[in-house]
C-alpha cells in the first residue's frame, strides 16, 4: 500500500505534510477523504465517533492504523478543543455530522445538537487556538429553503429546511456565516468557507435510507429494491467529485489571496445527472447486470423534498471546479467496488486507490486538478 501511496502522491506538493484535521472520518465521506489525503501524504488527524455501520469502509480500508483517530462526540466541547489543540492543524474539513432526513424525525434535538452545536464547538476551538489557516464546513445541498423550483439554487439563496436535518444545515450555514463575520473577518485569522454538495454515491456506504445501499442489499439477498418515492429528483454524484471541490477550496483558503474564498459554494452534477430515484434505480440494475424494482404505494412517509438541485457556476468560474463523471460514470464505479466486495473479484483496498488515482488522473486530463 505505501508504494501506491508515494505513487499518488507524486502529483501534490501542497498536501504533502500538510496537517490536517478530518471530523467525521469514520464516516462513508469522510473515510474516502481519509484516504485520498493519506495518498497526498498529508498528516492526518480524525475526530469522530466509532463507525455506525456494519461493516464499515473505515475498517475495510483499516484507516485507524494510517492516522491519528480520535473516537470523540463533536458535542464534547472540551475534547473537541483538546484535539485541536494537540492535533495543531493547518486545515480543518468538518464533515462530523447526523446525516439522515428521516432518522432527524426520530431525533431532531440530537440532530440539532449534533450538526449545529458541534460545530459551534468546532469553531470555538479553531477561534480559540488562533493560528489555524483553513477551515471548511461540509454541510448540505438541503440548507437551501427548498421551493420546489426547476433551476438550481444559487449561494445567495436563502437557508430554510422543512424537516430537522435540512433545517439543522440551514442553521449551521448562519453560524458558520456569524462566525466568519465576528471572529475570521480579519486577514490573519482563519479563512473559513462552507460547501454545499449534491447526492454522492460510491463504494462503502452503508448508512440507512440511502438507495445504493438498499439496492446492494436487495441484489446481495436477491430481494426487489423496494422505492419509496421514485419521483424524487436529486443530483447524483460520485463522492469524489464533491470531495476534489473541498480539496480545491481548501487550496485557495490556504492561499495568500484566501480570504475573497471565504464564503460558501455548491459543488453538484451537471443538469443531465440530476435524475429521479427511479431513473438511477434502474441504472443501477443495468450496470449490476440483475436486479428488479418494486415500488411502495401509499405509505405514509416523512415530507421529503421533491425537486432539488444546485446552481455550481461560482465553483466553475472562481475554483475551476465542476463534475467531471457522469451518473453513468458514477454509478458504474461504484457498482464495481460493491461486486469487488461481495463477490470477492478484487482487493477493495486497492481498488478504492485505484479509482481514486483514476479520478485524479480524469481531472488532470480536464485541467481542474489544482495541487
Amino acid at each position: 500500500m505505501r508504494h501506491e501511496i508515494m505513487e499518488i502522491s507524486k502529483h501534490s506538493s501542497f498536501w504533502s505534510n500538510k496537517r490536517v484535521l478530518l471530523t467525521g472520518h469514520t464516516g462513508f465521506k469522510g473515510s474516502w477523504l481519509a484516504r485520498w489525503l493519506l495518498e497526498l501524504d498529508a498528516d492526518v488527524t480524525g475526530l469522530s465517533l466509532a463507525p455506525d455501520t456494519n461493516p464499515s469502509l473505515f475498517e475495510i480500508l483499516n484507516l485507524k492504523k494510517q492516522l491519528k483517530h480520535n473516537e470523540i462526540d463533536i458535542r464534547d466541547a472540551s475534547a473537541v478543543m483538546r484535539i485541536v489543540k494537540e492535533s495543531n492543524p493547518e486545515i480543518v474539513f468538518h464533515l462530523a455530522a447526523q446525516p439522515l432526513v428521516r432518522l432527524s424525525y426520530q431525533k431532531p434535538k440530537d440532530t440539532w445538537d449534533i450538526n449545529v452545536g458541534g460545530t459551534i464547538n468546532l469553531l470555538e476551538a479553531i477561534r480559540q487556538k488562533g493560528d489555524v489557516k483553513a477551515c471548511v464546513i461540509i454541510t448540505s445541498d438541503k440548507c437551501y429553503e427548498n421551493k420546489e423550483q426547476l433551476w438550481g439554487y444559487r449561494e445567495a439563496d436563502s437557508m430554510g429546511g422543512y424537516d430537522p436535518y435540512s433545517s439543522s444545515k440551514g442553521a449551521t450555514e448562519l453560524v458558520v456565516a456569524s462566525w466568519r463575520h465576528s471572529f475570521f473577518s480579519n486577514p490573519d485569522c482563519c479563512r473559513l468557507a462552507s460547501a454545499r454538495a449534491g447526492n454522492v454515491i460510491g463504494g462503502g456506504d452503508w448508512s440507512s435510507d440511502r438507495i445504493v445501499v438498499d439496492f446492494v442489499k436487495a441484489v446481495v439477498d436477491n430481494n426487489p429494491l423496494i422505492l419509496r418515492n421514485p419521483s424524487a429528483t436529486r443530483p447524483w454524484q460520485h463522492v469524489l467529485e464533491p470531495l476534489l471541490g473541498y480539496l480545491t477550496l481548501a487550496k485557495k483558503l490556504f492561499s495568500k489571496d484566501g480570504n475573497k474564498f471565504a464564503e460558501g459554494w455548491n459543488f453538484g452534477p451537471t443538469d443531465d445527472s440530476v435524475i429521479t430515484v427511479e431513473s438511477l434505480a434502474s441504472q443501477l440494475i443495468n450496470s449490476w447486470g440483475r436486479g428488479r424494482i418494486g415500488l411502495m404505494y401509499n405509505v405514509q412517509q416523512p415530507h421529503e423534498a421533491n425537486l432539488l438541485k444546485l446552481d455550481c457556476s461560482k465553483s466553475r468560474i472562481l475554483l475551476n471546479w465542476h463534475g467531471i463523471w457522469d451518473v453513468k460514470t458514477a454509478v458504474q464505479h461504484t457498482v464495481d467496488w460493491y461486486k469487488a466486495f461481495y463477490e470477492n473479484s478484487s482487493d477493495v483496498n486497492k481498488l478504492t486507490s485505484n479509482q481514486i488515482e483514476m479520478y485524479m488522473a480524469n481531472a488532470k486530463k480536464s485541467g481542474i486538478l489544482d495541487f
